[in-house]
């Protein structure tokens, strides 16, 4: 049983996945500047400006985290699982996720953050 509140666990989670998408998104810019497309600045602004919205969002989770002194650290990765302790007021508690379902989540936010339905929220 988590003492982790839900609200403040999504907020650890975004300190997970948001570095991923950036990652993601860097290399998708390099593909695309490399690529042959005919017109490819429309890609790279919308690469771009999605890259810029994330990690302005980042940033705020960045401080949210140190303001309430909410730590993510990683401390093991296999091919199935990847473990992250989460500090929260004190208290440690270990998490595992399953290597699948962070891509998948990463994968549903780069749609999210692509479509701009973030805006909507």
């Amino acid at each position: 049983m988590t003492r982790i509140p839900e609200d403040e666990r999504d907020i650890m989670e975004k300190a997970i996945y948001l570095p991923m998408v950036l990652i993601i998104l860097n290399r998708d810019l390099n593909v695309v500047t490399n690529s042959s497309f005919k017109l490819k600045q429309p890609y790279l602004n919308l690469i771009d400006e999605t890259m810029k919205c994330i990690q302005r969002e980042l940033a705020d989770v960045k401080q949210y985290m140190k303001r309430n002194k909410l730590q993510v650290i990683e401390t093991k990765r296999d091919d199935a699982f990847t473990t992250y302790m989460f500090i929260y007021k004190g208290y440690e508690e270990n998490h595992n996720y399953f290597n699948p379902r962070i891509r998948n989540k990463v994968q549903e936010l780069l749609e999210t953050y692509l479509s701009k339905k973030h805006l909507a929220r």
